[in-house]
């Protein structure tokens, strides 16, 4: 594997256990225990590691992108996915992968483990196919609790995020446009004045790249693909308030 996905193993220096080799179809078979983490977080990896020694896990991957966490993935085919959702330059293109993976390999448990609070985004997650979701400001104790849930087949979520995502599926009026943070609508109503970016950003003393990346997660509460989508949401909205 090249730098961004590598295969670490245990202490004693043995040989990963279930490397892939060519299943019936012709691609890597399962890693018996293996679990893949992908975070572009070197941190955040490290602190995964230990959580996933603890558990005497002897075979681990790490990378770094979507992409390497993708080919890691599919050469390795890991029991447990440990997956971040937002990468540098690509929003939250976990959600993609966790799909691309599950479409893959519908056997894979996959945890995910990021900073998003927000019951949308952690519905959208589940429904991408994920079957735990911790937030990295928790305690290591809730990622290792949530781990072991995970690898047996179960769901976790802590109470709070259970009960908001409860809520959000139960209520049919709280659609993903009422779930935009405040941030995200005044940047939806700028887009739908036809502003650029870069005016958005001035407009409200923030960053370029923090418009960017707040449209992106609009993009995928509200589900549509392109920046034009986005636009004709937000127009449309625009015009329903009148």
């Amino acid at each position: 594997m090249n730098a961004q996905a590598m295969i670490a193993t245990s202490p004693k220096g043995a040989a990963p256990r279930g490397m892939p080799g060519r299943g019936a179809a012709g691609t890597g078979e399962a890693a018996d225990g293996a679990v893949l983490v992908i975070d572009d977080h070197p941190i955040v990896l490290q602190g995964c590691r230990r959580v996933l020694e603890d558990a005497g896990i002897e075979t681990v991957a790490e990378a770094t992108g979507v992409v390497a966490g993708y080919r890691a993935f599919h050469r390795l085919r890991p029991q447990v996915v440990i997956c971040d959702l937002t990468f540098q330059g690509s929003g939250l293109a976990g959600l993609a992968l966790i799909r691309r993976m599950r479409a893959v390999e519908p056997e894979t448990r996959v945890l995910v483990f990021s900073m998003h609070n927000d019951p949308v985004i952690v519905s959208r997650a589940l429904e991408a196919g994920a079957l735990g979701y911790v937030l990295k400001d928790h305690a290591s104790n809730e990622l290792f609790q949530a781990f072991e849930r995970v690898r047996v087949g179960e769901v976790f979520l802590d109470r709070r995020l259970a009960t908001e995502v409860a809520m959000l599926r139960a209520d049919p009026r709280r659609t993903p446009e009422t779930q935009l943070t405040p941030r995200e609508q005044q940047i939806l109503a700028r887009l739908a004045q036809g502003k650029s970016y870069g005016a958005i950003a001035a407009d409200l003393s923030v960053s370029y790249k923090t418009v960017t990346n707040a449209c992106s997660q609009m993009r995928q509460k509200l589900r549509v693909r392109t920046l034009a989508e986005l636009i004709h949401v937000a127009v449309t909205q625009a015009q329903r308030q009148g």
